[in-house]
């Protein structure tokens, strides 16, 4: 299995809760830029699994035209800011899919690439960056790690 950890785009401070929160034009443009990008290492897209708050639906809004269509999107509730990366790591485990992309929040995402990949220390994400994690028999690695602001 091929998985895609995003974190979602800039977004705006102002908001009256957290889960309010929306993207900021830079965010939308800069977690565009990271589609465009990784478009090409996803032949196929079988599953979207994306945070309930604000900021995170709009990030797949905003990269889903630049993406292959997903044969399954799912809100999960555990793909919160503070969420349990080993919930999200069971059921990833558990899918029969090829292609699968995550967008979530710091400091969850990194957690989801620990989890995944035992030797990999927890990565620090930029707004808009991508993990590339290679899942075999249960066991991950960790490919690459991109921002908006590494690619050209």
């Amino acid at each position: 299995m091929k998985i895609i950890v995003m974190r979602h785009g800039e977004a705006a401070h102002e908001a009256g809760r957290d889960d309010l929160r929306p993207l900021t034009d830079k965010g939308r443009k800069q977690s565009v830029k990271m589609a465009e990008w990784v478009a090409a290492e996803l032949p196929r897209l079988d599953r979207v699994l994306v945070s309930p708050f604000l900021r995170a639906q709009q990030t797949w809004e905003a990269v889903r035209p630049y993406l292959p269509t997903p044969a399954q999107v799912e809100e999960i509730h555990d793909l919160v800011p503070y969420g349990r990366a080993e919930v999200v790591t069971d059921y990833l485990r558990a899918l029969d899919d090829d292609y699968v992309l995550i967008i979530s929040h710091l400091p969850l995402v990194g957690y989801i690439v620990n989890d995944l990949c035992a030797n990999a220390v927890p990565p620090m994400f930029v707004t808009s960056g991508m993990a590339g994690v290679s899942l075999l028999d249960g066991k991950g690695s960790l490919e690459w790690l991109e921002g908006p602001h590494t690619l050209r």
